[in-house]
């Protein structure tokens, strides 16, 4: 089964859908197939895919309260040569209509259990709220990857993060847990960003991925040309930050594997 993850963190312009879209672009790039799947209203992961929110034919609403089939909702053709299932403004009303829904916290759950097989990674970008999209990514997610910059703030909202992901694991989904942390918008001219890097690392060690994402001009330009950077300026460092972050992650999971094997 594909290994399905959630980008989240409840405080918002932390670099979540820069993320999703970048490491779904880094991963497709070696040859996995990677679904991408916004839950966010605003549907910038859909924007930033080359897709235009407002002309396609499903989007998450869909597939979350009409429970169409994700193999029919998916748009194959993306800038990030990944499938995506889009978002815009409908699925905040697919917010609403779940309060009214029969296991309306594992909607999304049910509905990947036919399609997660079809791909290696499948990647949830979530809203920057704890609202009923966000529970619903991680009821179906097996792991969080959580973005964040180095500040005081956001040392605040990932405890509170943490939390949220242990008290949900132990209602909806026991095998929930922390894929990583990653440190975005990274300054290393900053004593703060330094001082909350150490903090991280002391906390929760190996979480917390090696490769750091710089603040980059690259980066926060590619949105607006519907690609991800790695298409957009491959020799940017925000590009090649996001495909090392990728070849981590493709390190851990075989770690994890010939660790499972000897065991």
């Amino acid at each position: 089964m594909g290994k399905i993850i959630a980008i989240a963190n409840q405080k918002g312009g932390v670099g979540k859908t820069t993320t999703c879209v970048n490491l779904a672009a880094s991963l497709a790039a070696t040859k996995r197939k990677i679904l991408v799947i916004d839950l966010d209203p605003q549907g910038n992961a859909t924007m930033g895919s080359g897709v235009d929110k407002y002309n396609v034919d499903a989007t998450a609403y869909d597939v979350l309260i009409d429970e169409k089939p994700i193999s029919e909702a998916v748009v194959k053709e993306t800038s990030g040569g990944y499938h995506l299932i889009a978002a815009n403004g409908d699925v905040t009303a697919a917010e609403i209509r779940l309060m009214d829904c029969f296991a309306r916290e594992t909607r999304l759950r049910s509905m990947l259990e036919a399609e997660a097989n079809n791909y290696d990674y499948v990647f949830i970008d979530c809203p920057p709220s704890l609202n009923m999209l966000t529970v619903n990514a991680l009821s179906a997610a097996h792991s969080v990857l959580v973005p964040m910059q180095c500040e005081y703030y956001a040392l605040e909202g990932l405890t509170a993060l943490v939390d949220t992901i242990s008290k949900l694991a132990a209602v909806i989904n026991s095998d929930l847990k922390i894929e990583g942390i990653l440190r975005t918008m990274y300054d290393p001219r900053n004593r703060l960003s330094s001082d909350v890097s150490d903090q991280l690392k002391l906390h929760f060690g190996e979480k917390v991925y090696r490769t750091v994402i710089p603040r980059n001009v690259r980066l926060a330009e590619a949105p607006s040309f519907g690609t991800p950077a790695m298409y957009y300026d491959k020799g940017s460092n925000g590009a090649k930050a996001y495909l090392a972050l990728a070849g981590e992650m493709l390190r851990r999971e075989e770690q994890k594997q010939t660790q499972l094997v000897h065991a």
